[in-house]
């Protein structure tokens, strides 16, 4: 009764999250993150997530019977009969944003991901849960001079986000007869959902307000699309004691409709007095359908391990970004040109792990030890000044899987740093600490003597 209740409770919680509390999961931390204006915001990647942010993001070639891995859904074909993996993972960090002359610190936490494996038949598994999708959290203020009323003090604020709910299956398309050849592959159905919401604001800083009173823009989107992802993992003995493993991941090119709203007040004397020009018009509606267009993007990965004492990974992962469009479907312009580009997006990553022994009688023995790095060229391109930044993204990870000194259970500890942008325009450091829990209990195991 106990396993069922436990069972009973992840289900709920996998998907009553994501209808009540699923916007957003990680802009509730009130960080302070600038890039995040642009687009949906920052997308999560697997360097940031606790359980692969201490390989440095390395995800593609990874499996085990004993937790989930969301990024390729081949490896759901991993987890074994009677049993059910439940992961929980949280995380806390630290921010740094910096410009050539300035430097601010920011701190928060969150709920990483809530994910679960559990098999059907022996040949068919199916994997699902929510995580985050991309964060906007930003706030910043400046100041511009307008030639009739001076300084003009310039706000920006916005936050939200998109979370993303997924449930796929993975299949065993070659079994492995002991240490022979497998292959596995899978596929997710992902739910998109969420919103942003972005303010602009102006304020007059002179005497005279003859001519500009204060004026502010308010925007909102909500993201609700459907996408998938596909992959593919392949493992390949090498003499009795070394094991090559490789894994695909395809994740097709979306065209999301975005549903948008907008107010514009501007308030302004003329020679008929104090006067206002307010968006939408009389008759006219605020709501409009925007589109988000992005390529399909190819991730790849190589393994070699030594059976119980090491492993070695890299991945790769290659989009041309530059087919990345926004259109707004405004009858106006809301927020003016954006000042983001995209080319060619390139993500590599390699990690080295020291594989405990499961089988050692010594509790140190049986931890793993991991570190990794990563680097993103051209994350991002800004138009500053005439000219065009592009801004890379590079980081490292160290952590420990402990197992519990019951079961397959484990417990991840990881801490990751990562470096973004440059100081002109914009520096942004984060240190994140994370904590993961995967459960892994036989729950379908009936009986033989009440």
């Amino acid at each position: 009764m106990k396993k069922i209740l436990k069972l009973l409770l992840c289900v709920g919680i996998a998907f009553h999250f994501p209808l009540t509390a699923f916007h957003p999961l990680q802009a509730q931390s009130g960080s302070n993150a600038p890039f995040s204006q642009y687009g949906l915001g920052l997308g999560s990647q697997p360097c940031n997530m606790p359980m692969t942010a201490r390989l440095g993001g390395v995800a593609y070639t990874r499996s085990g019977n004993n937790f989930v891995n969301p990024f390729n859904p081949a490896s759901y074909a991993t987890v074994e009969m009677q049993s059910f993996v439940f992961d929980m993972a949280f995380g806390v960090y630290t921010a740094a944003i910096s410009d050539a002359s300035n430097r601010v610190g920011d701190a928060g936490g969150e709920l990483a991901y809530i994910t679960f494996a559990m098999p059907i038949t022996k040949w068919w598994k199916i994997g699902g849960g929510i995580m985050p999708f991309s964060s906007t959290d930003y706030e910043s203020v400046g100041t511009f001079s307008d030639p009739t009323s001076g300084n003009v003090l310039t706000r920006y604020d916005g936050y939200g986000g998109v979370s993303e709910a997924f449930i796929g299956s993975a299949f065993n398309i070659v079994k492995p007869t002991g240490r022979g050849f497998s292959l596995q592959a899978g596929f997710n159905v992902e739910l998109l959902t969420g919103a942003i919401q972005r303010t602009i604001s102006y304020e007059p800083l002179g005497s005279d307000t003859s001519y500009f009173l204060s004026s502010r823009k308010l925007k909102n989107t909500r993201v609700r699309n459907v996408v998938f992802d596909a992959g593919v993992q392949a493992r390949m003995p090498l003499g009795e004691k070394y094991t090559l493993a490789a894994g695909v991941v395809f994740k097709p090119g979306m065209k999301l409709s975005v549903d948008e709203d907008a107010i514009i007040y501007t308030f302004f004397r003329s020679a008929g007095g104090l006067s206002d020009t307010v968006f939408p018009q009389r008759g006219e509606s605020n709501s409009f359908t925007s589109r988000v267009e992005t390529p399909s993007t190819l991730g790849v990965g190589l393994s070699l391990e030594r059976d119980n004492k090491w492993m070695l990974a890299a991945d790769v992962t290659l989009a041309p970004w530059s087919g990345v469009k926004y259109t707004e479907g405004s009858p106006i312009d809301i927020f003016g040109q954006s000042a983001i580009r995209y080319g060619s997006y390139g993500r590599y990553a390699m990690a080295f792990e020291l594989t405990g022994d499961r089988d050692a009688t010594s509790y140190a023995r049986r931890i793993s030890w991991s570190a990794g790095v990563h680097y993103e060229t051209a994350k991002m391109r800004l138009a500053v000044g005439g000219a065009e930044a592009v801004l890379d993204e590079w980081g490292c990870g160290i952590g420990a899987t402990l197992p519990m000194r019951k079961g397959r259970s484990l417990l991840t500890l990881s801490a990751a740093y990562s470096h973004f942008g440059a100081a002109n325009p914009l520096l942004q450091e984060t240190l994140t600490f994370g904590i993961a829990v995967s459960s892994c209990e036989s729950w379908f195991v009936k009986r033989k003597y009440n």
